[in-house]
């Protein structure tokens, strides 16, 4: 945990240091404060506050989800005079898990490949615009490469994986709190084979976040997590913390940690950095859009990642099919080229008798 610790700050505070530093930053961050009154929060025309704006985003491996960078942006469909309508999209490399370490418990996944995320969603302001309520729902898409195990052990006939999942999300923010509600549910073939010895699955994840601003520029959140998938070896509960620090307009850094009996304890960093697009609006009409609830209307949604765990074939009761590995063949009366089905039958709960083991059997049913 202290070294994954130890690479999200070192990751995250170089690309805060490289990114304070150039010169592309956003226009309100390169104007000096103005002397002007903000406006009130009821003066504000959100047709000029809710614009399109895009950048970059990045996160290190955490519990399920890869080591990641890529482009995202926020595109209001339709802006009402206290709502709006919006996509958001991201697109997002892949890359390969620390060397030792695998992000979804047994086998390293290996780089680089591309992953697609898209919500349609619609955001609204109370009455006194005090909260910011909203909803939204969409589909992610992961392909995934494979390497070895974690411990070293080199794993033969790797197969490539993609999964998907569809989401929905609900949300709310005030001045001093934010609550976010979701759901990942994965859909399409959720459990593949990702070498000889183990099965991966994209897991249904269920959980809420309450966060509270402890400063305008800093936010810590709370969360509760329930987990379930590839053939029930990851069921269950976990809690995550997350600090997300805002150090300049436009970009934010954060530290997350949870903590489930699957995963056991992961620590990650993310960053992410957005230009905003209304160049020609005052200073203080600036200084008005930032408060919480007008910000909220256009900020990326959260969760995106399609979860993954992998675990080897597991005990089963007789009547369970499964597919006998090409390896076994000389083993068992069946094709010379094609394995064949066979049933939980035979000592120790094996398929096919005492003398097998589980490594490379498929389970079909």
């Amino acid at each position: 945990m202290q070294h994954s610790l130890r690479l999200s700050l070192s990751l995250t505070g170089a690309a805060a240091l490289a990114l304070v530093n150039t010169p592309i930053q956003p226009v309100a961050a390169q104007e000096e404060d103005g002397s002007a009154a903000d406006l009130g929060v009821m003066e504000i025309n959100l047709k000029d506050a809710v614009r399109f704006n895009w950048g970059f985003q990045g996160a290190l491996q955490g519990a399920g989800t890869p080591n990641q960078a890529g482009i995202g942006a926020f595109l209001p469909i339709a802006v009402g005079e206290n709502s709006v309508f919006f996509a958001d999209v991201l697109l997002n490399a892949n890359f390969a898990d620390y060397g030792g370490t695998s992000s979804i418990v047994n086998t390293e996944v290996a780089g680089t490949t591309i992953s697609t995320s898209t919500r349609l969603g619609y955001r609204w302001l109370n009455g006194d615009r005090s909260w910011m309520v909203g909803v939204n729902a969409g589909y992610d898409s992961r392909p995934m490469n494979t390497g070895n195990a974690d411990s070293g052990v080199t794993l033969y006939d790797k197969e490539s994986a993609f999964f998907q999942q569809i989401a929905a999300g609900l949300e709310a923010v005030s001045d001093t709190w934010n609550f976010n509600a979701y759901a990942l549910i994965p859909v399409g073939d959720t459990e593949q084979r990702l070498n000889v010895r183990y099965l991966g699955g994209a897991l249904d994840t269920y959980g809420l976040d309450v966060g509270y601003l402890i400063t305008p520029a800093l936010n810590a959140s709370v969360g509760y997590y329930y987990q379930q998938g590839d053939l029930d070896e990851a069921d269950g509960s976990g809690v995550q913390v997350e600090l997300d620090y805002l150090i300049a307009d436009g970009l934010t850094l954060g530290v997350n940690l949870s903590h489930d009996d699957t995963f056991e304890t992961r620590v990650s960093g993310n960053i992410s950095y957005r230009f905003g697009s209304n160049s020609s609006a005052s200073i203080s009409e600036k200084k008005a859009w930032q408060k919480p609830t007008i910000q909220a209307l256009s900020e990326a949604v959260k969760y995106r990642n399609i979860r993954v765990h992998d675990a080897a074939a597991r005990h089963c009761s007789n009547g369970v099919r499964f597919t006998a590995p090409v390896s076994y063949k000389t083993h068992f009366t069946i094709s010379s080229t094609v394995t064949g089905d066979l049933h939980c039958t035979g000592g120790n709960g094996h398929p096919g008798g005492a003398f097998k083991s589980w490594v490379g059997w498929q389970r079909i049913d």
